[in-house]
């Protein structure tokens, strides 16, 4: 075999393979001498069949046969003996075949970059840490308390309806007249106060008393979810059946029994961990944006312009499936903007997702970090416990599909490598309020200026090194 480069320019190389013709018949030969073995044809005995006649029966598809193993082989010998690493797979071309002449074919591949890691050690975090307060554990516990409040019929008949009680009314609404749907309900119970209905609606219902009956004027708000009923004047022809006054829950043992705990202290010990969880999401999400930035910052290098685009085609075909099925989520400001403007757009995000999975993808490289089946097993009984009562179910799609698993690997892997990097980094942890958590985040967002668009990927760009070597393995 032969090998001639032609082309190195950047990160894209190409080849020049010749293979001999004597290498290409032998293989012929070989592989026509065992199909020999076993073909069966008249007039001859297994194994004694003339070599010219299976040459006119077999010639052909042996041939090509031999010829793509060939060119797979000598590609992967190429790739080997001259130490690339491609990002994508090979382009092939054969430029050169007769039989009993020589195999020549081009190659055209890019390689991954190759590039130094900044030390771990100068990165500089602040780690936002909540910390769970009795106060925000009394609010929630308020919170539950009234969502399980009860309600008792008002002692007097003469009662007229305040703010906090609770109406139970009919009502028919119309617009010109014309009644319309959704628009009826019978023994409604309505918290005055509550907001629930259209703004207006539950004020002209304060001083009403049972059996009262009142045409209730509103206008249904211009961003009304019905677009035949949104910015329309209505009349609700409403009866007063009954007025019930609010009985608060008590904050006790009965209470948390209620919604399943054991007591009160079980309760609040339950929603300090929710609460902790809560906020160590959060924290996680903030050190890590940094992080990523500080990654981002630090490394500059020439990008594989294949991965880049299908970054790009994948973020834009998702926007498009956006702006065709939930119109209303895309951002005004790109209602405006050609499509030449979007996509450039989104090219600046493709090529700092690209960099960051590169980057991070070299540092479990380098450091020879692996996914163990421990931490699959923790994913999918994360998976397992989002669905409660379905666990066995869940377990059950996971053994089934194997690529259900494969899709659990590339996030696993990006948060391995994001915890590797963290343990070398200058972390320092600083604690503030969930408010103040909340706010960073918030501001972080508005401020990104490039780019601005949020578009998450199908797969996280993290893993698509690792992953492509894998595949030329």
């Amino acid at each position: 075999m032969q090998v001639t480069e032609t082309k190195a320019e950047g990160l894209n190389r190409e080849y020049t393979v010749v293979v001999a013709a004597s290498d290409i018949e032998t293989k012929v030969t070989t592989r026509l001498g065992e199909i020999s073995k076993t073909v069966k044809i008249p007039g001859f005995r297994p194994g004694k069949v003339p070599s010219k006649i299976l040459r006119q029966k077999y010639g052909q598809s042996v041939m090509g046969e031999v010829l793509e193993g060939a060119v797979n082989e000598a590609s992967a010998k190429t790739l080997e003996e001259n130490e690339l690493r491609p990002a994508a797979q090979p382009k092939i071309e054969i430029t050169k075949f007769e039989e009993g002449a020589d195999l020549e074919f081009t190659m055209a591949v890019e390689l991954f970059p190759e590039f130094d890691l900044m030390d771990f050690k100068k990165v500089k975090l602040e780690r936002l840490v909540v910390p769970v307060k009795d106060e925000e554990i009394d609010e929630t516990l308020q919170r539950i308390a009234d969502a399980n409040k009860d309600s008792e019929p008002a002692k007097s008949k003469a009662k007229k309806i305040a703010n906090g009680n609770i109406a139970v009314i009919d009502f028919v609404g119309s617009i010109d007249g014309v009644e319309f749907d959704g628009g009826k309900g019978e023994n409604y119970s309505l918290e005055i106060g509550s907001n629930t209905f259209i703004p207006g609606f539950e004020d002209q219902l304060i001083g009403l008393k049972v059996d009262d009956e009142k045409d209730v004027e509103v206008k249904f708000p211009e961003e009304y979810g019905a677009e035949n009923l949104a910015g329309k004047d209505a009349v609700f022809k409403c009866k007063i059946n009954e007025i019930r006054t609010v009985v608060p829950a008590e904050i006790n043992d009965d209470l948390a029994k209620k919604i399943g705990m054991e007591s009160l202290d079980a309760l609040k010990e339950a929603i300090r961990e929710e609460r902790s969880k809560e906020f160590e999401q959060m924290t996680r999400q903030h050190v890590k944006k940094h992080l990523l930035d500080a990654l981002d910052e630090a490394h500059s290098f020439e990008l594989p312009a294949s991965l880049v685009e299908g970054e790009t085609n994948q973020i834009w075909s998702q926007f498009e499936e956006t702006r065709k099925n939930n119109p209303d989520q895309i951002d005004a400001e790109d209602k405006d903007k050609s499509d030449d403007e979007l996509k450039a757009d989104y090219a600046k995000i493709a090529e700092r997702r690209v960099r960051l999975g590169l980057v991070l993808a070299e540092v479990g490289r380098v450091n020879k970090l692996e996914l163990s089946p421990e931490d699959l097993n923790g994913a999918i009984l994360n998976e397992a416990r989002r669905y409660p009562g379905q666990e066995q179910a869940v377990f059950e799609y996971f053994k089934n599909n194997p690529q259900a698993i494969e899709s659990l690997r590339a996030p696993l892997f990006e948060e391995k490598v994001v915890d590797f990097i963290l343990e070398l980094a200058d972390v320092k942890d600083k604690e503030v309020t969930a408010e103040d958590l909340l706010n960073s985040l918030n501001a972080e967002e508005e401020e990104k200026a490039e780019p601005k668009k949020k578009a998450p990927a199908k797969k996280k760009a993290a893993a698509k090194k690792k992953e492509a070597e894998e595949d030329q393995e």
